[in-house]
């Protein structure tokens, strides 16, 4: 049976990934609607799934049953490999604005970056190296 975290969604993680979901769907629509680059368009589809493949995982608890990947850590590397992409594409975009809807979908995917780098802040903060973990630490 799949347990549902009902809390995740109100959380911050929870509301950063939803914010992903948005503002990388509204690029999506951006980049389709102006018939933009395949690229630009693969990219922002690629990300509204993965985004929400991550939401999932969490909001499911599927992180705590599948243990044979650190997720927290996946995620980061997730967004900073779409951080990267991100800016290149969307650089591209902006610069190139060949539509008013290419130049849109190029800000709302430079948005996109600054909600994926907070999103990775906020996760690597959670992470601990070679700290215990749980909550009967002792601290002083």
């Amino acid at each position: 049976m799949v347990e549902v975290n009902s809390g995740y969604p109100r959380s911050l993680p929870g509301a950063l990934k939803i914010a992903r979901l948005v503002v990388a769907f509204v690029t999506f629509i951006c980049f389709a609607a102006s018939k933009s680059h395949e690229a630009f368009i693969a990219l922002a589809v690629m990300e509204v799934v993965i985004t929400l493949l991550f939401f999932l995982l969490y909001l499911l608890k599927l992180d705590k049953k599948m243990k044979f990947f650190f997720w927290p850590l996946v995620d980061i590397f997730n967004s900073l490999i779409a951080v990267l992409f991100f800016i290149i594409v969307c650089l591209c975009a902006i610069i190139i604005k060949t539509t008013t809807g290419t130049l849109v979908g190029g800000v709302f995917g430079l948005l996109l970056v600054g909600l994926c780098i907070a999103d990775s802040v906020l996760l690597f903060k959670k992470i601990t190296f070679n700290k215990p973990r749980g909550r009967n630490v002792i601290t002083r």
